[in-house]
């Protein structure tokens, strides 16, 4: 089994990892801050550029379970993310066939990271064709031997073993490796079976 953590708008590599046939996305383990769990990168005109979802902050934050992590509104994340989405990749071949489909989550709240973070998963799956194919466990999952733990790789940053793929900005700054999937899905359209890791 390959444990993995949720991660928002997740990386190229956290999909290749989490369509492993193997693979279980363990929503049940610790929240760990400024992670894959709340972040997501993407593409603009001046390069890689970090979106992060607020969540609620107290004492016991590193102590909570990933599920249990409430969304923090009182700044305007969603709006920037939405904004910044758009403004990255409308000029992007897919934008127009994707945004309908990912822009509705950044215009109703959501009580909880986990059903923000999901959701978007989910809608991803419904894009690329991979509905039901993910599994999550809602218990903390202890790895046994032979199990692969990934809970603690951060699956942000670039990665020298992705996809190559036209961006947007290409003409202005270098390609950017490993960014959410949502930089392949509005370049490229959906087919991410060819970089699935099969094991």
């Amino acid at each position: 089994m390959k444990i993995l953590p949720l991660a928002y708008l997740g990386s190229i590599e956290w999909w290749r990892e989490a369509l492993s046939p193997d693979a279980v996305i363990d929503v049940g383990e610790h929240y760990i801050k400024q992670s894959c769990r709340n972040r997501c990168e993407i593409a603009t005109a001046a390069g890689r550029m970090s979106l992060t979802a607020n969540v609620v902050k107290g004492a016991s934050i590193h102590k909570r379970a990933l599920k249990d992590m409430r969304l923090d509104y009182s700044k305007r994340w969603q709006h920037q993310h939405s904004v910044a989405l758009r403004s990255a990749y409308r000029s992007s071949a897919y934008y127009d066939y994707w945004a309908d489909l990912l822009v509705p989550f950044y215009e109703q709240p959501h009580e909880w990271l986990y059903d923000f973070s999901r959701g978007l998963t989910e809608v991803v799956c419904q894009i690329t064709g991979h509905q039901g194919e993910l599994r999550f466990s809602e218990e903390y999952l202890t790895a046994g031997e032979g199990d692969i733990d990934l809970r603690g790789h951060d699956f942000l940053g670039p990665r020298e073993d992705g996809p190559d793929y036209w961006q947007v900005f290409m003409e202005k700054v270098p390609f950017e490796p490993n960014l959410s999937i949502v930089d392949y899905l509005f370049n490229e359209g959906r087919n991410i079976d060819e970089w699935k890791i099969e094991n």
